[in-house]
């Protein structure tokens, strides 16, 4: 069953739009796992390792600024090691299979590579995109509570927007849906759901 998303961001067809130099972005982390692991075609779709590093780099071609934080770090590594695991159980398929702690703690060479993509991907994610610093305290924490309640994002997310809101950057791109939902934002994407979406709520942006 297709999720039905309320629209209340701005969308932009990723594919139709061109940056502009003025123009300055959030990346998601999920936009830097296609852009910068490896194997990240492995667990991707074809336009998410064809279209969002194509927009990225017509972005720093036209002059834009792109941006990071380091909590993207966790969710990457996060994302990076869950898919390092999936790689070893369906090539050792005949084999039972293993679950996350054991394969951290008792495989040391695939430890090891593991710990090679993440640094590699983060290497990339630094030297092509300039950080934004947000201090996790008690009054960040209760800003992103009180988000919760009305919008539909998980915890990474949360930290993400009030990262926004305090830099003052309105514009991210991403697959994800649940930033759509999010008003006073401009998401843009290659998401077909999100942009059909918001084609019939009338919350596309043609720039």
């Amino acid at each position: 069953m297709p999720i039905y998303y309320q629209i209340a961001a701005d969308v932009v067809d990723i594919q139709t739009d061109i940056p502009k130099k003025e123009d300055t972005f959030f990346i998601d982390t999920n936009v830097w796992f296609w852009m910068t692991y490896t194997q990240a075609s492995n667990s991707a779709l074809h336009y998410q390792i064809t279209n969002y590093p194509s927009y990225v780099d017509s972005i720093l071609d036209a002059g834009g600024s792109i941006y990071q934080n380091g909590l993207s770090f966790a969710e990457l590594a996060h994302l990076i090691e869950k898919t390092e695991l999936d790689i070893f159980n369906n090539k050792t398929h005949g084999a039972k299979e293993i679950r996350g702690k054991k394969f951290r703690h008792s495989h040391p060479r695939e430890r090891e590579k593991v710990t090679d993509e993440i640094e590699a991907a983060w290497i990339q994610v630094k030297s092509l995109a300039e950080p934004l610093d947000i201090t996790v305290d008690e009054s960040i924490v209760d800003r992103a509570l009180r988000r919760i309640k009305t919008q539909k994002v998980d915890g990474y997310d949360l930290f993400i927007l009030e990262l926004m809101s305090r830099h003052n950057i309105l514009q991210i791109i991403t697959d994800d849906g649940d930033f759509a939902t999010i008003p006073g934002i401009k998401v843009f994407t290659s998401n077909r759901s999100i942009i059909k979406a918001a084609q019939q709520q009338k919350k596309i942006l043609t720039r």
